[in-house]
């Protein structure tokens, strides 16, 4: 039986029948149920090999759309090398019509231009390619790595959810932090190499910096002035 999210009953469903299933049976589900195509989203942050793992085991050759800003660290595109030759993901890279050379030319530095500069950088560099991905690939349903400890903003989020007419699979959204080193010790999976330098939350030069001090994990990502790119809004 394939399911069709289609009003909030359905969508209830799901997230009751979900909720307290284990990562593994809520891939297995949704790919048996839910309609295709699928895709994976990842940011190739310090936990991705989690569920970039957990959805090849069942999927080996699902999407994997990675959002490629030109601003990642030099140690995450090597960390993406290593997991694509591990996992032999099928990985699938966008970006922005604009190089980081043209972008600058363009609009400067709109991470150093406060919260509207970022939202701007944002929008252009990640949610555009993004939505461009989803749509080149026709995905129907799509699976991220996000977890509720994270941040504020993904407190409150569910199993699934349907965001701008797709469905949205989150499989480890209820895991915590030694739920994922368990998975990665099991599994012999590597973290990201910057985690061990103290980078928790790992996206472009400019606006990530590591854990120190009194810091809240919030205020390593975009000068603590917002969480969110725009992706998981």
């Amino acid at each position: 039986m394939t399911i069709k999210i289609h009003d909030n009953e359905s969508l209830l469903f799901l997230q009751n029948h979900l909720t307290h299933s284990s990562a593994q049976t809520r891939i297995e589900y949704a790919l048996k149920h839910i309609n295709g195509p699928f895709a994976l989203t990842s940011s190739f942050g310090a936990q991705s090999a989690v569920c970039l793992h957990l959805l090849t085991q069942q999927y080996q050759d699902i999407p994997v759309i990675l959002i490629d800003t030109g601003y990642l660290f030099p140690e995450t595109y090597q960390f993406i090398d290593q997991l694509c030759e591990s996992l032999k993901l099928n990985l699938k890279v966008y970006k922005s019509q604009l190089s980081p050379a043209w972008f600058e030319s363009r609009y400067g530095e709109l991470w150093s231009q406060g919260l509207t500069g970022i939202d701007k950088f944002n929008n252009i560099m990640k949610v555009t390619p993004l939505n461009n991905a989803l749509n080149e690939l026709s995905v129907n349903a799509w699976f991220s790595g996000i977890r509720n400890t994270q941040s504020e903003s993904r407190k409150h989020k569910k199993v699934i959810e349907y965001r701008n007419n797709r469905i949205k699979i989150h499989p480890i959204i209820d895991w915590n932090d030694k739920d994922i080193f368990k998975y990665l010790k099991k599994h012999k999976l590597p973290y990201h190499p910057l985690w061990e330098k103290g980078y928790v939350s790992i996206g472009d030069t400019h606006t990530s910096k590591p854990l120190s001090g009194d810091m809240n994990i919030e205020d390593t990502r975009f000068f603590g002035l917002k969480r969110e790119c725009g992706i998981h809004d």
